[in-house]
């Protein structure tokens, strides 16, 4: 351990001398995001705390996913479950066991959350195609995207094409990983492309954590004319991963190592693939009329066992989205103003077939479960002189459910949601904001239906959250700022899986979180670039058989930092490390239990950049700390279980562009 941190401080500061300023960019002040308003727009006019990924901040991190990535991001907890880079909870605004259904993920606008329980699958779009990620901290995005937004959201925007270029990457590492992939930029007159692939293999941290995954992604655009232009993009999927599961404290003492499972022969085998098709016209000079237009099909084929018996599940879930969307960009006076106008319609069908063995005895179960949503939004934002700009909107939404076999057969539920805001710009690109926002939750198809008596659980209603934001954004100069965001989230009727009564219920009356945010972003020297952060977050149950406690698997406390150098001759040095507090175990809605260990992670990259060149070297949990990210409460009878994550670990590669 000794010598490899050694390696890593002699080449950070070797060759300060020689640092060069070309290769890192400065912070810019002028960041747009896309995805607070379903528009481009200035990060300085939403009234929210926002955080972009830039395509050189993915470049320069050890992270190998999408997960790992957003694991040093303010307000943001990650746990990777089975230690393989395929199983992740991601966690925005301390939703706990929840998070999936709370945190609304898009890539390129698209929705990816389903409809059941298997919430996000973040492999469905590798880091390799991705051009960069925004980030919108709390409610208001529910008025433009509709269920699941509550505690923000999370838009992936994949790369599109460019003049002809190509490239290649190739690592391997820890536990025989091995990853390839390979890109192709290309344009030609109206037309561009960009197409990407990759395939990954590995043993992974413990016994029956193998996977191996396949994906493949294209992006199209074709001007048609000045004012029309499509955009097509399409991407499949596909692994086969093991199953590790729990190992309980009574496994620890009966000699089990971290490395073991008990559940051998547990899997996940998953075939994903999507269309997306996108006219755009313009008109009016700046006025844009959209409709995105997709199809996903996803099928999950599962097999799991336990102190109960074992269970496979075989899933087909269709989804169709169609979304238009117009935009208006006029003038009142001296005020300018921008008026979004759109509808959603979402239809989910999820075929299942499940075989189950439980307390001996067996069954067999087929069913069709629908889900339909209509939502209509508008939303308006008003400029006054570069200085104030005003925002509000307000949606919709009506989702209806059917079950075959159900008792009843369907139900039907409507929301609505709303949200305003005002930011001042107060000295340069300095600003200060607040708003409020409505967002709702939907309760989720396996959430609503019983697959053991094929009843549906009408008691069960939507989630509404109110969301309530203040910050302030200084920059200092060009190079350093600071951030500060505070925020209240009441939430209503939230919606748990109850270890008590092993029900889907709404707690009886409120959950509260309070949180502060504060961040900074620091470039002192051109060669030389540092961030920290750090989220203090009380989650607590306010009312019910619940009430006084904290919610589970959310820390109270979070510190993350990041450092970039240059120490020249070629060399780039990057160190991210994030400290996470204790929290209650999943399921311990009591906290009987006591809490999870807090724990501290550093991890760095290592690269070396000549010409199209780079070669580089991951090095995770550096101080190779034994830890477990994810814990619950769990068993016959129930007792702490834990999920190990990986200690020391490498990833070597190269990689080169053409």
């Amino acid at each position: 351990m000794k010598h490899v941190l050694t390696l890593y401080l002699f080449i950070a500061l070797m060759a300060f001398p020689f640092a060069v300023s070309a290769e890192e960019e400065t912070i810019m002040l002028g960041e747009v995001v896309v995805t607070a308003t379903r528009y481009e727009e200035l990060i300085s006019e939403v009234p929210a705390h926002v955080t972009v990924i830039t395509k050189e901040e993915i470049q320069n991190s050890p992270a190998q996913n999408i997960p790992e990535l957003l694991r040093t991001v303010t307000g943001i907890h990650v746990n990777d479950i089975a230690g393989n880079n395929r199983n992740y909870t991601v966690d925005l605004r301390g939703f706990g066991e929840t998070a999936s259904s709370n945190t609304l993920v898009l890539v390129d606008g698209r929705r990816i959350n389903q409809a059941d329980l298997s919430g996000v699958d973040w492999t469905e779009i590798p880091l390799e195609r991705v051009e960069r990620i925004e980030i919108i901290r709390g409610g208001r995005g529910s008025v433009l995207y509709g269920d699941n937004a509550s505690g923000g959201v999370i838009n992936i925007i994949t790369r599109e094409g460019a003049p002809l270029k190509g490239g290649g990457k190739l690592a391997a590492g820890s536990y025989d990983t091995f990853k390839g992939s390979a890109f192709i930029d290309a344009s030609y007159d109206d037309l561009s492309l960009s197409l990407t692939g990759k395939y990954l293999t590995s043993d992974g941290y413990r016994d029956n954590s193998a996977t191996e995954a396949k994906d493949i992604g294209l992006n199209l655009l074709y001007e048609i004319t000045e004012n029309l232009q499509v955009h097509f993009s399409t991407g499949y999927h596909k692994d086969n991963t093991g199953l590790p599961g729990a190992l309980k404290e009574s496994d620890f003492s009966a000699g089990a190592s971290r490395t073991d499972t008990t559940h051998p022969d547990d899997y996940a085998d998953i075939e994903d693939y999507y269309f997306k098709i996108a006219p755009e016209i313009s008109f009016l000079k700046d006025s844009l009329f959209k409709i995105d237009m997709s199809f996903r099909k996803r099928a999950f084929l599962s097999y799991a066992s336990g102190d109960f018996g074992h269970f496979t599940g075989d899933s087909d879930i269709h989804t169709v989205i169609i979304s238009p969307q117009i935009l208006f960009k006029h003038s009142i006076g001296k005020a300018k103003n921008i008026l979004s106008l759109g509808i959603d319609y979402i239809q989910s069908d999820n075929d299942i077939i499940n075989e189950s063995l439980f307390f001996g005895d067996s069954s067999i179960g087929i069913f069709d479960l629908k889900k339909e949503d209509f939502g209509f939004y508008l939303h308006d934002e008003i400029n006054i002189g570069e200085i104030f700009y005003l925002s509000g909107g307000y949606r919709h939404d009506r989702a209806d459910f059917t079950f075959n076999p159900g008792i009843p057969d369907k139900t039907d539920m409507s929301e609505e949601s709303y949200t305003t805001g005002i930011n001042y710009t107060f000295y340069q690109q300095s600003y200060i904001y607040c708003s409020f926002s409505r967002s709702f939750r939907y309760p989720l198809l396996d959430e609503l239906y019983s697959f053991f008596t094929n009843t549906v659980n009408t008691d069960l209603t939507p989630q509404t959250s109110d969301n309530y934001e203040f910050g302030i954004r200084y920059y200092f100069n060009d190079n350093l700022y600071a951030h500060l965001n505070l925020f209240r989230i009441d939430t209503d009727h939230e919606i748990i899986f109850n270890p008590l009564t092993y029900n889907n219920e709404n707690l009886d009356g409120k959950t509260r979180r309070d949180g502060i945010e504060i961040s900074l972003s620091a470039k002192p020297i051109d060669w030389f670039t540092v961030k920290g952060s750090y989220t203090y977050l009380k989650a607590e149950i306010k009312e019910g058989i619940f009430q006084g406690q904290s919610i589970p698997n959310v820390p109270a406390h979070k510190i993350d930092v990041y450092v970039l150098t240059y120490p020249g001759k070629g060399f780039i040095v990057t160190l991210n490390g994030v400290y996470v507090g204790k929290r209650p175990f999943i399921s311990d809605f009591l906290n009987e239990y006591g809490n999870q260990d807090s724990y501290i992670i550093l991890n760095s990259k290592i690269q070396y950049r000549w010409k199209s060149f780079t070669a580089f070297l991951d090095i995770n949990n550096l101080t190779n700390e034994e830890y477990s990210e994810f814990g619950v409460i769990g068993g016959f009878p129930l007792e702490k279980s834990f999920y190990p994550s990986p200690r020391i670990n490498f990833l070597a590669g190269v990689s080169m562009e053409f």
